[in-house]
């Protein structure tokens, strides 16, 4: 029969079991009060920092010995997702031909505003009527003024001359004189001149800023 048995092991453990006579009055007074912890309060366990990793921002090209028209159009390009040197190099080289990076400089040298010109003016020298009127309308829509660098840099990246090369210029590997080739078909130069001598100039100028 168990039930003999269970209530041996009853009896058994019942013996076995320490008695506590200390009070829970006394318990405090030796080992003082249990503080009390705030509604939903989280316990650390661990309180081990843990390192995270600061995310490197990718480098950018800056031109040794380079005006300051120079370095912001850079910069801007690079800004557009132009990140090729060749590429790069390739543009600054026919903005420099037609107009050294002088926004308001008009066919011939003269500088002078946008309304004293009336064609082949500023950074790539907007020679046909489309082309110098869309420069104004462009300012107009800006708000801004048609002979300065940052309005003309944003201009020439809506041309549809520039959109059908965009992705050609964007696309990295390829040599100077290829990127060369694709921009015969946005800048349209009737006179070649030293562009190409000076896109390989800049080329060597290129290095990686801080």
């Amino acid at each position: 029969m168990l039930l003999p048995f269970t209530l041996a092991a009853v009896s058994f453990l019942t013996a076995a079991a320490p008695a506590f006579s200390t009070s829970t009055q006394e318990l405090f007074a030796k080992y003082g009060q249990p503080k009390e912890l705030p509604p939903f309060a989280i316990i650390k366990e661990f309180d081990t920092p843990v390192a995270i990793k600061e995310v490197e921002k990718p480098k950018r090209l800056i031109c040794r010995g380079c005006n300051d028209n120079e370095n912001r159009t850079l910069a801007f390009l690079q800004d557009k997702g132009i990140t090729d040197k060749n590429a790069l190099a390739a543009i600054m080289g026919n903005i420099r031909q037609e107009s050294t990076f002088v926004p308001n400089i008009c066919e011939g040298g003269a500088r002078t505003s946008y309304g004293g010109c009336g064609g082949g003016y500023g950074l790539i020298q907007w020679t046909s009527s489309n082309r110098y009127y869309g420069l104004g309308d462009h300012a107009r829509r800006l708000g801004s003024s048609p002979s300065t660098l940052e309005t003309q840099l944003s201009y020439m990246l809506t041309e549809p001359q520039w959109k059908n090369i965009e992705s050609r210029m964007k696309a990295t590997g390829k040599s100077i004189d290829r990127y060369m080739d694709y921009s015969y078909s946005w800048i349209g130069w009737g006179h070649h001149g030293a562009r190409t001598s000076y896109a390989y100039d800049y080329a060597k100028r290129f290095t990686f800023g801080s």
